[in-house]
């Protein structure tokens, strides 16, 4: 059975997304620690990242670094975190998370629960800084 996030990417349900190319994918984050919080997933369903060929592991990094600078032009903050946990959905994908604290990227706090319309402004501004 397919992923939540190979769904999101054959479009079989939303998914506010911010960049695109052949082999990956950003959206947003439905429950974000802080409002900008994207994931980055590879297309190829793996499980595992560090089971990730390793260009394609490369390649997920540059993909990253990219979604990660228009993140930080889009979204007033000091850094750019990255998280890679792995064990919500079976599917390799990484935290890209506004920070100004250390707080900002503690998975274990609250998350948000911001409006579909929240989520597409903060999408669109992403968008605009690619």
């Amino acid at each position: 059975m397919a992923t939540i996030f190979t769904r999101i990417i054959n479009r079989e349900i939303p998914g506010h997304i911010v960049a695109e190319d052949d082999r990956f994918i950003a959206f947003l984050d439905i429950m974000p620690l802080v409002m900008g919080h994207t994931l980055v997933v590879p297309k190829q369903e793996v499980d595992y990242i560090f089971d990730l060929d390793d260009d394609i592991l490369a390649a997920l990094h540059v993909f990253s670094k990219r979604v990660a600078h228009a993140i930080k032009k889009a979204v007033p903050c000091k850094r750019i975190g990255i998280a890679v946990i792995g064990l919500e959905v079976p599917h390799t994908h990484v935290h890209l998370v506004p920070m100004n604290s250390m707080g900002d990227i503690n998975f274990t706090k609250s998350k948000l629960s911001p409006t579909s319309d929240e989520l597409a402004t903060i999408a669109s501004k992403i968008r605009n800084k690619l």
